[in-house]
């Protein structure tokens, strides 16, 4: 006890002349500096919580500031976010809340999250959807693009209805990390549109802004949440998973943009 009585006054008096002294002038003699090191090293070897006290306190430190940065770089980028006619939007067109998902149907975690991503929409109902269909896998999947294409025509030409069916369906193949096949999404095409013909149209425009808008948030990878009030967006009510999230976790989110 008398010893860590003493550790705490030394790190305070440490802290205190450090702050008061100039850059210039030496505070502790090399042997001062030593013997003040020795006994932080016993205390914190005879406590070793402290460490991950700390180490979890500058983890929260590092989340904040990453939040902030994101909320900032969506507050700046709110009309390409909510605006854009090419993106899927599920959901009234008056809801108070948008949760956005950048994502690829041949992304893992993106397969594991949707389930998740499901059942959101189905117990937040007043909630706006938008799905940015991200294909950052196209290079090395060429059905990756291939799927993210057909959403949005999908979309274009048969609405939210069809693009839900359509976006699911894909999910519920299973088949990610290449495995998609081009018979999936004629499958998912044909439950999407039923015996609508199919209308071909280029829709690399699109994707293309999906991926500079993705780039300009500072996402890396997909998914991508962003959970957002439509009106009146600050740092303060708006949520950016830059990774997965489960389903708590959005219901989380966007009570906190209700607020």
């Amino acid at each position: 006890m008398k010893k860590i009585k003493l550790l705490s006054i030394v790190v305070t008096s440490y802290i205190a002349l450090v702050s008061a002294a100039s850059a210039s002038a030496p505070l502790f003699t090399p042997a001062q500096e030593a013997w003040i090191g020795e006994i932080a090293a016993d205390y914190l070897v005879s406590h070793p919580e402290i460490l991950v006290q700390v180490s979890q306190k500058l983890q929260t430190q590092q989340r904040e500031r990453q939040q902030q940065v994101f909320s900032i770089k969506v507050m700046d980028n709110q009309n390409a976010l909510l605006t854009d006619p090419d993106t899927p939007v599920i959901g009234p067109e008056d809801a108070p809340v948008a949760v956005i998902e950048f994502f690829d149907y041949q992304c893992v975690h993106c397969s594991h999250m949707a389930p998740d991503i499901e059942e959101v929409m189905k117990q937040q109902s007043s909630v706006r959807y938008l799905f940015k269909e991200w294909p950052i896998f196209g290079d090395r999947f060429e059905n990756s693009r291939k799927a993210a294409e057909r959403g949005v025509a999908i979309w274009k030409a048969a609405g939210p209805d069809a693009y839900l069916t359509y976006h699911n369906g894909i999910y519920d193949t299973g088949n990610i990390e290449g495995a998609l096949t081009l018979d999936d999404i004629s499958q998912a095409t044909r439950a999407a549109l039923g015996k609508k013909p199919f209308p071909e149209s280029d829709q690399m425009a699109a994707l293309a802004r999906n991926d500079e808008l993705a780039r300009t948030l500072g996402l890396t990878g997909t998914p991508g949440l962003i959970v957002m009030p439509v009106r009146q967006a600050t740092p303060k009510n708006i949520t950016v998973f830059p990774g997965t999230a489960t389903a708590e976790q959005l219901k989380i989110a966007i009570d906190k943009a209700r607020q």
